[in-house]
Order: structure tokens, then C-alpha cells, then sequence
């Protein structure tokens, strides 16, 4: 299918399921469907199952989105613990269209989570509560990693749901990313479950291949082969360590499942030329989970490092907030630490979205069918692969889906002769019934013009917006205005409260007359606090690598009688 033609489809209100091999458009064709949607002020959402993913279409991941927290089901007690919470029916009930990209790496029961949270909030038992589904991916990627290993469901297309939400399939052919026919040749042949000699000899022309001039990306299926090609290649290089802590804050069982759950680290070392890469999202900073980059220094005050990202831009990246919330939505344990982690290699599974000129790809240890797809289909041609190894199972793909992909392609053949045989007149006319059903006035079709000129626009947008050191402590200075607490103010700026901290230090020197009395503790915490820092400041070990103060020793030296909370404010007047 074209993709003009899934771009029909999908404006006249079908539930849509959008696949294709990689490189296809599926991307493209949804950003064309995202000005539509906005033209006709249709409200619309995107998810996806991991931060990188959802930042190709300017997303949010499905468990944010929907706050499943870290569940993957959810009961009928849970479902009404969300329907409490004010801010979420301002999210999903005006809600007209979900899009879920890189939808097989999502489980059957994320799926049918997705499900009923929209049926209870729309007050109705149609599929997503009756709201337009589009769903895109490619089940020949990457398939979901779940933690109900006992279920004989492993993808969505096995659910009574997707044949429920009544999908229109839509098969994109046309390959945009690669552009030599080698290339080409050798990822549909992966998909057909046959590899030919001819596909094979192309592979061992690649093996350990030379790249000249360029230092291709290391892509690895385990975690433990990427950890040690990163520390190898920090040691080799010859700069000044730095090191970063993590803060906790609750019961030790609770953190941990921060730790386990996520990339973040207890401890990291950098240094100025580290390849690095962000691993958690902040619109505000202008980095995602998965946006690489490179540190070209530290921050001379605060020794926060500052990463160049490959857009050219500079962000100087503080400790931000990882929390972990009971089903009640409250906080249980909270880490800050820096979100970053070494990036000279990263795993296939972290790789699923980029598109990269060379890659260095290791599939010798290679565990879970679509892994070798994902890893080649990376590429923009062959002449950028230096493969260092491959077992038998990196070219094999799941039997089940060479069945279903059979299935589809002929659904989705049957959906592109149905509706190129209508008119474009007619095509709009049903594309203006779905926007009116939604009880919106029609304002037509957006043509390619006006396409090409809003991307442009959201390009420059995206280009000029600049993140400085002094923009992050203007923030933090408007909400001191309006009297917001350290812990206020950490939770709204997703920063540790020693970083609030280290930023009201800085406004206080800078801003004499800001009245910050609000924060004040009692007279005579403030004194006892002021007597430990006089008397502990004289031993070098009670002092941090910058010469301030470490908070323990004071709450130690109170005999625990006082907060840490208590303690971090005082330093504020003191």
C-alpha cells in the first residue's frame, strides 16, 4: 500500500493497524495524520512502550500516559483508585484519537490495560472506549518484554481485543531508508523466513569490515558485552574523573526497584569526551530517553557535566528525580541522580527507532527472534555494516508471525482496493463525517503544502529554542515568588531537592531583597544547625569535593533530631 492511500484510511476514522518493514514511512505517514488531526482540532494522544520511541512522533510512554506506574494489569479496583484523579479526566475525556507507535514491543496485557482505562472514562464498552486506535509497528522487530511468563499470549494480535477494534490494516512497501537494493534484499528475506546464499555471502563480505572515516555505533545484544565496551573506552580516555552519587530517600526494598526498573546507576563516572546517553525525558531541557550525546565539559560551579547532543545543542544536565509511587499515588521511594549513562555501545533494544550510517553489530549471543532484523534494519545500507558476529537464531523469525503477516497482507490489499476506487471527493466527505461525529466543525484537508510549511515550522521551533544555566534558575526564582516549598519546587522542575537547593543558594546571592522567609525553619533548629556547620566545617572529611558541607554529619551530629529537610533549609540562611 501507499502512503497516500493508509493516510485516507486513517482520516476518515478507522481504527488502523499501520506496519510495514523498516524504513517504510510509517513515521511519516503518522506525522502527515498529526496536522490533520490539529487542523481539525481532533484531540489526539501518542504512546509508545519506551521513552526513545515515543519521542519520534513528540510522545509519552504508554505507562506515564495511562499511570500504570511499573503494573502491566490492572484490576477494576485500580481503575476506579484513577477515575478519583481530576487531572486525568481532563486527559483522556476529550480524547478523539490514541496512536500507539512501535506497538511489538507492547503486551497483551498493557494492551487490554490501555483498554479499559478508556472504556471506564468514556463510559463506554466499545473498544477504547470508542476512540480512534492507530496502532503502528512491525512484528518482526523486537516483541515485548513482559513480566507474565506464563502467558501463551506474547503479542497484541493474539488478544480477542485486536480483532475486536475492528483494524484496518494498512502494509507499507516502498522502502525510504534504504536506499541500496542489497540491503533491501536481505531484510525481506529475514522476513520471509528464508535467507538466501546470495543475502548469506553479502553478510560475510561485511564480517569485522573496515569503515574509514567514521567510528561506527557498537550495537550488542546483552547488556553485560555494552557495560564492558563502555568502561574500556572511559579508561582509555585521559581526562579527570567525575563521579556522581545517587540520593535515596525511602525504604531500601523500595528504591532498589527504582534501580531495577530503570538504566540508572547508584554510581557513575564521567569525563570531559564520554559518549553518553540521556535516560529519562525532559521536555523542558530539550532531551528525551535515548538522545545521545557527548560531554565537552564541566560546569565549573556546580560540576554538573555538559553534554553537546548531536543537534549541535548544549545542555548543562543536573540530578533529576526518579520516583516510585503505591497504588494510592503516593510517593514510597524516591532517587536523584545524574540521567545519564555511557554510550560508546548500546543494545539492539535500545537502538529500535535510530537510523545510523555504520554500526558495529555483534549477534554472536543473539537470544530473541527480530533481534538481527532490528539490528540490520538500522542501517541506511550495507556498505555501513561491520558485522563482528552471528549465530543461527539473529536471521530466524517467529513462526507464528510469518502466519499473521500472510493474513495481514491480504487484509491490507483488500483495504487498498476498496479505497482507491473511491473518489477524493469521496474520501473527504467521509473524513468531514468523522470530524463532525466528534462534534467539530469541518475546516478540510491539509495538502502538502501546508504540510511541508507547519513542519518547517515546528523545525524552527525546535531549533531556536535554547536551554541555558540561567533559564533553569528563572524557573526556579518564579516559583519561589509564588512561595512553593523545596519540595514543591523539586517535584514541579522533576530536579533533586539539592539541586532546588544549590539553585535558591545562587538566587538568594544574586536577588538580596527576595523575601524567602516562608521557607524559614524555627529559631531554634536554625541555631542548633548553625552550631553543628561552625563546628563540623573545620574537618576536611565532613566537607563534599566542592567544599560545602556534607548533610550527614550535621544529621548525625543532632542526633538525628532533625530532618534532612530541615537541615538543607537552614543552609539557606545560614
Amino acid at each position: 500500500m501507499h502512503q497516500e492511500t493508509s493516510l485516507d484510511i486513517l482520516k476518515t476514522g478507522n481504527n488502523v493497524f499501520l506496519t510495514g518493514s523498516a524504513g517504510t514511512g510509517k513515521t511519516y505517514v503518522l506525522n502527515q495524520y498529526k496536522f490533520f488531526l490539529k487542523k481539525n482540532n481532533l484531540s489526539y494522544a501518542i504512546v509508545a512502550p519506551t521513552g526513545i520511541a515515543a519521542s519520534h512522533l513528540g510522545g509519552s510512554t504508554i505507562h506515564s500516559f495511562f499511570s500504570l506506574g511499573i503494573k502491566e494489569k490492572i484490576s477494576d479496583f485500580e481503575i476506579d483508585a484513577l477515575l478519583q484523579k481530576k487531572y486525568l479526566w481532563s486527559r483522556y475525556e476529550k480524547l478523539n484519537t490514541l496512536i500507539i507507535d512501535e506497538v511489538s514491543m507492547v503486551s497483551p496485557d498493557i494492551f487490554e490495560a490501555v483498554d479499559k482505562i478508556l472504556r471506564a472514562f468514556k463510559f463506554s464498552n466499545k473498544s477504547f472506549g470508542g476512540v480512534q486506535i492507530i496502532l503502528s509497528g512491525d512484528f518482526f522487530q523486537l516483541p515485548p518484554i513482559t513480566s507474565n511468563k506464563k502467558s501463551e499470549k506474547k503479542y497484541i494480535w493474539q488478544t480477542n481485543l485486536f480483532e475486536e477494534s475492528n483494524l484496518k490494516i494498512c502494509y507499507l512497501e516502498k522502502n525510504f531508508r534504504q536506499k541500496e537494493g542489497e540491503l533491501v534484499s536481505v531484510l525481506e528475506e529475514i522476513r520471509s523466513g528464508n535467507v538466501s546464499e546470495e543475502s548469506m555471502n553479502l553478510l560475510r563480505k561485511s564480517y569485522k569490515r573496515k569503515i574509514d572515516n567514521f567510528r561506527p555505533t557498537k550495537l550488542y545484544t546483552h547488556n553485560i558485552d555494552v557495560d564492558r565496551i563502555n568502561q574500556e573506552e572511559l579508561k582509555k580516555i585521559d581526562e579527570k574523573s567525575n563521579f556522581f552519587e545517587a540520593e535515596t530517600k525511602g525504604a531500601k526494598k523500595n528504591y532498589q526497584k527504582i534501580f531495577s526498573s530503570s538504566l540508572l546507576l547508584e554510581k557513575i563516572e564521567l569525563k570531559k569526551g564520554a559518549v553518553v546517553i540521556f535516560i529519562k525525558n525532559s521536555t523542558e531541557k530539550g532531551f528525551v530517553n535515548g538522545t545521545l550525546g557527548k560531554i565537552i565539559s564541566f560546569d565549573e560551579k556546580t560540576k554538573n557535566p555538559i553534554v553537546e547532543i548531536f543537534s549541535g545543542r548544549k545542555i548543562i544536565v543536573e540530578k533529576m528525580l526518579f520516583e516510585i509511587e503505591n497504588e494510592d499515588g503516593k510517593v514510597t521511594a524516591s532517587v536523584s541522580q545524574i540521567p545519564l549513562r555511557l554510550a560508546w555501545a548500546i543494545t539492539i533494544h535500545k537502538s529500535q527507532g535510530m537510523s545510523l550510517d555504520a554500526a558495529e553489530i555483534d549477534l554472536s549471543k543473539t537470544f530473541e527472534f527480530g533481534q538481527g532484523y532490528v539490528a540490520f534494519s538500522r542501517l541506511k545500507k550495507i556498505e555501513g555494516l561491520r558485522l563482528m558476529g552471528l549465530n543461527k537464531i539473529a536471521l530466524e523469525v517467529d513462526k507464528k508471525i510469518l502466519e499473521i503477516d500472510e493474513k495481514m497482507r491480504e487484509n491490507s490489499l483488500d483495504n487498498k482496493n476498496e479505497f482507491e476506487k473511491k473518489s477524493k471527493k469521496e474520501i473527504l466527505e467521509m473524513a468531514k463525517i468523522f470530524v463532525e461525529k466528534n462534534n467539530l466543525k469541518w475546516k478540510g484537508d491539509l495538502d502538502s503544502n501546508e504540510f511541508e510549511k507547519e513542519k518547517k515550522k515546528e523545525e524552527k521551533k525546535i531549533k531556536e529554542k535554547v536551554f541555558s544555566e540561567n533559564s533553569t534558575y528563572e524557573k526556579t526564582l518564579e516559583l519561589l515568588k509564588k512561595e512553593k516549598t523545596l519540595k514543591e519546587i523539586s517535584k514541579k522542575r522533576n530536579l533533586s531537592e539539592d539541586t532546588i537547593l544549590k539553585h535558591i543558594l545562587k538566587i538568594k546571592k544574586e536577588n538580596k531583597n527576595l523575601n524567602l522567609d516562608f521557607l524559614k525553619p524555627e529559631k531554634n533548629i536554625l541555631e542548633k544547625v548553625k552550631k553543628a556547620k561552625k563546628i563540623l566545617e573545620k574537618k576536611k572529611e565532613n566537607l563534599d569535593l566542592d567544599g560545602n558541607l556534607k548533610l550527614k554529619p550535621v544529621f548525625q551530629f543532632l542526633d538525628e533530631k532533625i530532618s534532612y529537610d530541615e537541615i538543607k533549609i537552614s543552609f539557606i540562611f545560614l
